[in-house]
């Protein structure tokens, strides 16, 4: 098999993924090997690949948003196994890879936050390769409406901006600013949309603008440009610290900021009056199974369109410097 390969973390400029040949890989008891179609590249890859964020050990293939076809199982699938996974069924691999099941966050429904929790493309091999071994039970079936292309944008950047509209306490009808417009936003937009909100968009790119646009905002600018209306609840996608004041100063009394980032830089010093008013300011972290199984059930429902850029297997560093150089409307998928 063929997998693009992590060796040593350095800016992606000097394409630090390498193509190389490697041993088709062996599932265990509980695992299933997957034949991967389509992998999503996220912020998330590009973090590990550069170094900001750095995995137990090298070397490594990255890609967390892993649609594909389970081509062979290792053995004690009945245990926790959902609905009987078997050769032949197509499936997503999202980013939570696993998690211990028994420590005190499992047990409360906070298995994102796991301190056992391995990472699909981080602590394990994910799918920028030709094939993968993942978890069985937690592996997401896919709902048939959802195509490979379309369902590979949904297993991280649908499922976590799902998550960080529940984090920041989205209610329907309320007025919601979305900070950053890539991969995650422009699916995150269209359940605002579903829930009747009114989406406020603060990007630098003119291309990100009119994309937001066209998904149905009501409003586009800069984070130092001030909105119309102040803000019920707003989501901060970009790795950018200092967007945090920007942002609170936007938000009425008793609103929320959710900042939805795995790295970001450092946030300055500010002001209490920004937070005063029982303003909220909160991190998401990572997802639970349950957020990506009630994600995927509503992308269906709604239905949520991804936009995509198609990028062959071999391709996996361009699309990383597309993805860092912002000229990616939606997401990136290699068609593997």
């Amino acid at each position: 098999m063929r997998a693009m390969r992590l060796f040593e973390p350095r800016s992606i400029v000097d394409r630090p993924l390498s193509m190389i040949d490697q041993p088709l890989p062996e599932p265990g008891p509980g695992q299933v090997r997957i034949k991967v179609n389509i992998c999503g590249v996220c912020h998330t890859d590009l973090h590990t690949v550069e170094g900001d964020i750095h995995p137990p050990s090298l070397p490594l293939t990255p890609g967390h948003q892993v649609v594909g076809i389970i081509e062979a199982t290792g053995s004690g699938l009945d245990a926790g196994v959902p609905a009987s996974l078997k050769p032949g069924d197509r499936v997503g691999v999202p980013w939570l890879y696993s998690t211990d099941g028994v420590c005190e966050f499992c047990k409360r429904g906070e298995a994102n936050l796991c301190p056992n929790a391995r990472f699909t493309g981080f602590h394990v091999d994910g799918g920028f390769a030709e094939y993968m071994i993942a978890e069985a039970k937690y592996v997401l079936r896919l709902p048939s409406e959802l195509s490979d292309e379309q369902a590979a944008p949904m297993l991280c950047a649908g499922i976590i901006g799902y998550r960080a509209m529940r984090k920041a306490d989205v209610q329907p009808g309320e007025r919601i600013g979305l900070v950053g417009f890539g991969a995650s936003a422009h699916l995150t937009i269209q359940v605002a949309n579903y829930w009747s909100c009114e989406v406020y968009v603060f990007t630098r790119s003119e291309e990100h603008r009119q994309h937001a646009l066209e998904l149905g905002a009501v409003w586009v600018g800069g984070a130092e440009d001030e909105a119309p209306v102040s803000l019920d609840r707003a989501i901060i996608f970009a790795p950018s610290g200092k967007l945090v004041p920007k942002i609170l100063a936007k938000l009425r009394p008793a609103g929320t900021l959710a900042i939805n980032a795995i790295h970001t830089s450092p946030i300055p010093e500010m002001k209490y009056e920004l937070i005063y008013g029982e303003r909220t300011l909160r991190s998401v972290a990572n997802a639970t199974y349950e957020d990506g199984v009630e994600f995927l059930e509503l992308a269906a429902k709604i239905p949520i369109q991804a936009t995509i850029t198609k990028y062959g297997l071999e391709d996996a560093n361009q699309a990383l410097v597309d993805l860092k150089n912002s000229r990616i409307s939606g997401e990136a998928v290699l068609v593997v």
